[in-house]
């Protein structure tokens, strides 16, 4: 199935269930690869990558129908401190998005029928510092500053033509207002999906305030959360649901916590399989995991929604 031929993802989510994939992140490093670095997954997209396509491809074979882009921590600001200029961080950009579409065509090749679509990460203004803050929010700027910062990513990645934006891992409903603003007039879906502390934004804000930004952007398919409990995800879910109207994305963490001192992940996996069918029945339609969630995970997903 081409680009051309591919039925949108708006219009899939309006009939079903679609699952997406898996922690990029955690592929890549359980393939070998090491990820200490202020670009994190997306230093291989100049280094290695080869190494994306496949992890792509592992999501995809393993029943995945959306791959999330190695674009989350790709910023010209962040390549800018590794001496790359505007014109390879912009190449290394869209080269994100076709790494997921050669992905896509190898899936297809070795027999998936069904549709398989690239979502383009954009991940917070936190992310590009690198130091823990997009679990925060509340960075000193203002809502003007956040959309200059983003708008040129924003742009570059919708050049490539992915099929949809992922706005995710937000922590925060005034940086969401930003990103809202920032893909105005593009033509390219988006998602919008908070990382979330309880029944807030890690920022603080209620949940019901800010998800309820999104009710009423047309470029807006999805609106739910990532990156957080799956405790958390669930009434995050109801709530989306409730407040927009909308599908609902939901693609939580394993449920380990991580260690920042220790540079480790500590705890148990929470997450499971089991807790999709009261997603699906509070309005989910677009589900997967973040970070530590592999093929593993994603398969029972996948066989959960049938």
């Amino acid at each position: 199935m081409t680009s051309d031929t591919l039925p949108s993802l708006a219009d899939a989510l309006a009939a079903g269930t679609v699952v997406l994939d898996g922690g990029l992140s955690n592929q890549l490093e359980s393939a070998g690869h090491d990820l200490s670095d202020e670009l994190w997954s997306a230093r291989l997209l100049a280094e290695r990558p080869e190494a994306v396509t496949e992890a792509h491809l592992a999501y995809f074979l393993a029943g995945a129908s959306v791959a999330i882009t190695a674009s989350y921590q790709a910023t010209f600001e962040g390549f800018e401190k590794r001496g790359t200029g505007r014109a390879e961080a912009a190449r290394l950009l869209a080269l994100s998005v076709e790494l997921a579409r050669a992905a896509a065509r190898r899936a297809a090749g070795a027999g998936i029928g069904r549709p398989l679509w690239v979502a383009a990460s954009v991940g917070p203004y936190g992310a590009m510092l690198a130091d823990g803050s997009e679990y925060r929010g509340r960075y000193g700027l203002s809502v003007a500053e956040l959309e200059r910062f983003h708008r040129p990513r924003i742009e570059a990645l919708a050049a490539a033509a992915p099929d949809v934006l992922a706005l995710e891992t937000v922590p925060d409903a005034d940086e969401a207002t930003a990103l809202l603003r920032a893909v105005r007039g593009l033509g390219v879906p988006v998602w919008l999906s908070y990382t979330v502390d309880g029944g807030r934004t890690r920022a603080g804000q209620p949940l019901e305030e800010a998800f309820a930004l999104a009710a009423d952007a047309d470029e807006v398919i999805a609106v739910g959360v990532n990156c957080c409990a799956p405790q958390d995800a669930g009434p995050a879910v109801e709530i989306a649901a409730r407040v927009t109207g909308r599908p609902v994305v939901v693609y939580p963490n394993s449920g380990e916590t991580w260690d920042a001192g220790a540079r480790a992940w500590r705890g148990r996996t929470t997450f499971g399989a089991a807790q999709v069918a009261a997603w699906r029945e509070a309005g989910a339609r677009l589900i997967g995991g973040c970070c530590r969630v592999g093929p593993e995970a994603i398969a029972a997903i996948a066989g959960a929604v049938g």
